[in-house]
């Protein structure tokens, strides 16, 4: 078995994944990340600069919507490493055209569903199994899951019901893991970015920065992949240990209400 904690990342090769794995490898994990591309130079490269931070690292090709595959790939991360600390569920997508919900496509409803909520909550049921016999094995190992969610989780969108939806019970979903995985002794978090500058978000770039500007964010700027795999590290390293269940928000007071 490993002698360092191990961490998996979904959606590991861009944006928050990556710098997730980045900040985790700096921590002292191992990891094993999970990208639908495995062979993609923004994974490649992923490789030597978690090394550099004196982590291994082993890549899965894994779509995390392919429910049927998640054995296998949990098989090849145990064979590797014989050990699973840290899940950060962070792998999700938007539909490839946004479109108002009134012309909501069926099939990319469905696609949106599989990869942002269906997928991670069976990895997530997936892991925990593997959680609860490795804190009975390591007498003080910090198991813990975090699922990566968005301020669409509560904030509606017309033109991203699918999104909004998908984050919405994924939400759901740490609370009630968070609520069975306690008596177990294993942590359960939701990080919840709000407008955080990667590829998915700049695509409606332009509208973003004039809602900043008009006081959408308060702090006044976009957020980055490294505000979010700060919070992450935090919690992974143990500092929220009584904390089980806690929304943490990374949105730059987005969740504030004023008037």
């Amino acid at each position: 078995m490993n002698s360092k904690p191990v961490a998996i990342i979904t959606g590991a090769s861009r944006g928050i994944g990556r710098a997730v794995s980045l900040s985790l490898a700096s921590e002292g994990f191992d990891i094993a990340a999970i990208s639908r591309t495995p062979d993609s130079e923004c994974m490649l490269s992923l490789q030597p600069e978690t090394e550099e931070r004196g982590a291994q690292f082993f890549p899965v090709g894994l779509d995390v919507a392919h429910t049927d595959l998640h054995d296998e790939a949990i098989s090849n991360i145990l064979e590797r490493y014989g050990r699973i600390d840290l899940l950060v569920n962070n792998a999700g997508i938007a539909p490839i055209e946004r479109r108002d919900l009134l012309d909501m496509d069926e099939e990319s409803f469905d696609r949106v569903m599989g990869v942002n909520l269906r997928g991670p909550v069976f990895l997530a049921r997936r892991v925990a199994k593997e959680m609860i016999w490795l804190k009975k094995k390591v007498p003080g190992c910090r198991p813990a899951i975090m699922f990566v969610t968005s301020f669409l989780s509560y904030t509606s969108f017309t033109h991203g019901l699918d999104v909004c939806v998908s984050k919405a019970g994924l939400s759901m979903a740490a609370l009630v893991f968070a609520d069975r995985l306690s008596e177990e002794g294993i942590n359960v978090y939701e990080i919840r970015p709000g407008l955080i500058k990667t590829e998915m978000a700049t695509r409606s770039k332009y509208k973003f920065e004039r809602l900043i500007t008009e006081g959408l964010v308060p702090q006044k700027r976009w957020g980055t992949p490294e505000d979010v795999a700060k919070a992450v590290t935090s919690l992974a390293r143990g500092d929220w240990s009584f904390s089980s269940g806690t929304i943490f928000e990374v949105s730059g007071g987005m969740n504030i209400r004023s008037i």
